[in-house]
């Protein structure tokens, strides 16, 4: 199949994929294109846009990010008109922000959540998605002078895609997006980092956050993914404790650039793992 470069992420989405994607291809299994392409935390979907795989299976925990999914395959161009009426300023972008904190928030349509989510994502400082532990979207205003809050060609090539192809799009615990994976399928999983010091913690795009015994879960899920014969592929921090919880598989060091982060200081080079089950 031809890939259409226009199919790419439309959300900036912490932890992002895009940069990394030439590295994580290169420890891709060589028969991919007959698995079933798996991915518990899609995020900003970098690297299923990059490989367009015929079938697969997309999940994440975010109920905001997952509608957004569902809109732009079912109501791009509904979608890409709710866009249309957003205005680049701090007072309205507050006031939108506000609003999943009002009981009017229940009455929107899926469409009208979609288009608030993209234009927060597109106007907040840095693009950096975050929620409090309430789960409220709490970043701030970030006064771009042209942000690309609708972008038409993208929107229609991402929906054309998600149509055109076999995905099946969930919004589940990641254990529980699993519970039916064949035994040909790929699994890339992309979860939240384990902080590299203490300083370093981030409250997440889910609320309440990851610890270390949401690390071990994953590892466990791991265990039984590889006891089953699936292949996985598992991005993380270059923390000693992942290095030891997954000492049992291949880990593969790679150079990442972080530049989605509210401290300057905390952007830049740094070592990160790409961690799998197979040669």
């Amino acid at each position: 199949m031809v890939k259409n470069k226009l199919v790419t992420p439309f959300l900036k989405w912490v932890g992002g994929k895009r940069q990394l994607i030439p590295e994580i291809k290169r420890l891709l299994p060589r028969n991919l294109s007959s698995l079933v392409y798996y991915e518990p935390f899609i995020g900003g979907g970098a690297l299923l846009f990059d490989l367009q795989p015929q079938r697969a299976v997309i999940n994440d925990y975010n109920e905001e990010l997952i509608n957004v999914y569902r809109v732009v395959r079912d109501n791009p161009e509904e979608l890409i008109e709710a866009l249309k009426i957003h205005r680049n300023t701090a007072e309205y972008f507050y006031a939108l922000r506000a609003i999943d904190r009002d009981p009017v928030f229940r009455t929107l349509t899926d469409i009208q959540r979609a288009s608030r989510i993209i234009y927060l994502n597109k106007t907040c400082y840095n693009g950096l998605y975050r929620v409090n532990n309430e789960g409220k979207f709490n970043s701030p205003f970030g006064r771009y002078k042209n942000p690309n809050i609708v972008n038409e060609p993208v929107i229609r090539a991402v929906s054309k895609y998600l149509n055109k192809v076999n995905i099946e799009i969930r919004n589940a615990d990641y254990e529980q997006s699993l519970n039916d994976i064949p035994r040909n399928a790929f699994v890339y999983f992309d979860p939240p980092y384990h902080p590299v010091s203490e300083s370093a913690n981030f409250t997440g795009y889910i609320q309440g956050g990851w610890s270390e015994e949401d690390q071990i879960r994953l590892r466990n899920s791991c265990d039984i993914l590889n006891e089953k014969g699936v292949k996985f592929l598992l991005s993380n921090s270059s923390a000693d404790f992942i290095k030891e919880i997954y000492s049992g598989y291949k880990i593969h060091i790679v150079k990442a650039s972080r530049v989605v982060n509210s401290v300057s200081t905390g952007r830049g080079q740094v070592d990160e793992f790409l961690i799998r089950n197979y040669e």
